[in-house]
């Protein structure tokens, strides 16, 4: 498997995720201005979509898009996803409201041209949405529990941008959180395979 990246993107999820698994994979990192990989190939004939991530698998095409690829690689591992009957459907629960709740919050603060009304309205957005985990957060090690799933590699790279990028501030129990991921092994050789270490 190979995994296409921009360092710091969303899909540094999918890179945790990918370590955490133990599965063999390569990356490559993308040049999502001119969308060209770091081997001079036009990214665009391997993601039409042009944006991060991608998958390509070894003989089965590429996946796109976090929640198929991180589900993917939670079912080829056998784990990062909790046991039990509705196990799955909590992940991919979590994952939706990630993907659509709050990855798509952060687009004023990388869209050129948004206004510092647009920031600050979304900042206040994403707050609230944050306090979802805030609570689940306070009273358990892990967003689905006590165990580590591809929940929490994405919810860790919305924490990333928060910090980093906005420099929101996050409640105590995120950044509890944030810091026990931030000294994860997995989470660790990410950040510093992509030069954010």
């Amino acid at each position: 498997m190979k995994l296409y990246y921009s360092p710091g993107a969303c899909s540094l999820a999918d890179h945790i995720a990918l370590i955490e698994s133990g599965l063999a994979f390569e990356t490559e990192q993308v040049d999502l201005k001119s969308k060209t990989t770091a081997s001079s190939k036009d990214y665009t004939t391997i993601n039409p979509k042009g944006y991060v991530p991608a998958l390509a698998l070894d003989d089965s095409g590429v996946l796109t898009e976090n929640i198929a690829i991180l589900s993917y690689i939670a079912d080829k591992a056998g784990k990062l996803m909790p046991i039990g009957d509705l196990g799955r459907f909590r992940t991919l629960e979590a994952l939706a409201y990630i993907s659509t709740e709050l990855h798509k919050g952060f687009k004023p603060f990388f869209m050129p041209g948004s206004s510092e009304e647009e920031k600050s309205a979304a900042k206040e957005t994403l707050t609230k949405r944050l306090s979802l985990f805030e609570q689940a957060l306070a009273s358990q090690q892990f967003v689905l529990g006590d165990g580590f799933t591809v929940a929490d590699c994405y919810l860790f790279v919305m924490l990333f941008w928060a910090k980093t990028k906005v420099g929101l501030d996050i409640a105590p129990s995120l950044s509890a959180y944030y810091d026990r991921l931030v000294a994860r092994d997995s989470v660790a050789k990410a950040l510093a395979d992509e030069g954010l270490g």
